[in-house]
């Protein structure tokens, strides 16, 4: 009867809890790091305002947003964004935004995930035709109905990409 205790029970569920908080804090704190940066460590900054915000949102300690912020500030920039375009099942438009170190690393994570989704990346503009950047993000403009099939697909796609630690958010214009 091994393993069926209640302390085994509450470690796995907190080791899955860590997990999925270990890989929100990893985003959030590549985008202090982008953001602080930016700023030059200037704590008044839109930019790096709007990024503690999303970090208390996350329920991210005060200590660790302060450490990832004195951090970034003393470090050379060497963190950049990029939006990767791409067309999804049904032929929904998708728009991936990251935010990598390397961008070699990044696009070929990014291709390999579509390839096991089987699709692929599109040219720049592509995409980007049907959505709209706001503050938020990319809003889109145009939609396509999906069926209930290339609803699924385009869900288990988009986990796939949140789970790669680069992806920073994935937008589609489906319905």
């Amino acid at each position: 009867m091994s393993g069926h205790n209640k302390w085994s029970k509450i470690k796995n569920k907190k080791a899955v809890t860590d997990a999925q908080k270990s890989k929100i804090f990893t985003k959030v704190v590549r985008l202090l790091t982008v953001e602080a940066k930016k700023a030059h460590g200037d704590m008044n900054a839109p930019g790096l305002i709007t990024a503690i915000t999303k970090a208390r949102e996350a329920n991210m300690p005060n200590d660790n947003i302060e450490r990832a912020v004195k951090k970034a500030s003393s470090e050379p920039a060497n963190m950049e964004s990029i939006v990767y375009e791409a067309y999804g099942p049904g032929g929904c438009a998708m728009v991936i935004d990251t935010l990598t170190d390397n961008r070699n690393k990044a696009a070929q994570e990014i291709k390999h995930i579509l390839s096991l989704h089987k699709t692929e990346l599109a040219g720049m503009g592509a995409a980007t035709w049907a959505f709209k950047k706001t503050h938020e993000g990319w809003e889109p403009q145009t939609t396509v109905p999906l069926s209930d099939e290339d609803g699924a697909k385009l869900n288990t796609l988009v986990e796939a990409l949140e789970e790669c630690d680069e992806v920073q958010n994935v937008y589609t214009n489906a319905e």
